[in-house]
């Protein structure tokens, strides 16, 4: 029996009520607050609280002493990935725009983190990774340029130890890549992602509703 088109509008609120109390349910403190001030005064997306505290926890889960990060952003990702880290690791950060990682450096010196637990580096990521250590890292995550998200996997993949995580931010591209109607090549592109992880037998894959949608997966052993 399907629901009466009140019941759809009831489940539809109850879900986007409930979505909104989990993006919520981990609060920031005052750094990550100033942090998306700057990302919003520089025309910069930051991850949501919710997916923030999902990396955080990912990269406690890991134990994550090296982490990529592409997609500097403001700051706000890389402080709630290094909160997650191990006390002594490094996160080593890449975008193509300097200004956006001195705002970042800002934000990890205001969080409290020592100036050596971030290695920015700037360029495009395409030209940086690999230059990183095979093997190297514990987990990669990835918020850069959507149409280069199958090209990052194939670093990613290079990149990581066994048992490494790999995310990618933004994979529901606000709806459109749930929507056939949408074919822009940034969406085929994102779809191309989301089936190579899914059908890759060396990876373990998950697709967290976080926002945006952060897709995940561990790099078997």
């Amino acid at each position: 029996m399907q629901p009466s088109r009140g019941q759809e509008r009831s489940i539809t609120g109850n879900r986007q009520a409930s979505w909104a109390f989990a993006d919520a349910f981990v609060a920031e403190d005052d750094a990550l607050i100033r942090a998306r001030a700057r990302a919003r005064e520089a025309g910069v997306r930051p991850v949501s609280p919710g997916t923030g505290a999902t990396l955080r926890l990912l990269a406690a889960a890991t134990d994550a002493k090296a982490v990529v990060e592409i997609g500097t952003g403001s700051g706000v990702s890389g402080i709630h990935l290094l909160h997650g880290m191990r006390a002594d690791g490094v996160l080593t950060t890449v975008d193509t725009e300097p200004d956006r990682q001195q705002l970042a450096r800002i934000a990890y010196r205001e969080a409290g983190f020592a100036t050596n637990r971030a290695r920015c580096i700037s360029g495009r990521a395409l030209d940086v990774l690999p230059r990183l250590a095979d093997g190297g890292y514990d987990l990669v995550f990835c918020d850069g340029d959507r149409l280069e998200y199958p090209d990052y996997l194939g670093e990613s993949l290079r990149l990581l130890r066994p048992g490494g995580l790999v995310c990618f931010e933004g994979a529901f591209a606000q709806g459109r890549a749930m929507d056939a109607a949408h074919q822009e090549t940034e969406v085929l592109r994102l779809r191309e992602l989301m089936r190579t992880v899914r059908d890759n037998a060396a990876l373990a894959p998950v697709l967290l509703p976080t926002d945006d949608g952060l897709l995940c997966a561990v790099r078997r052993g």
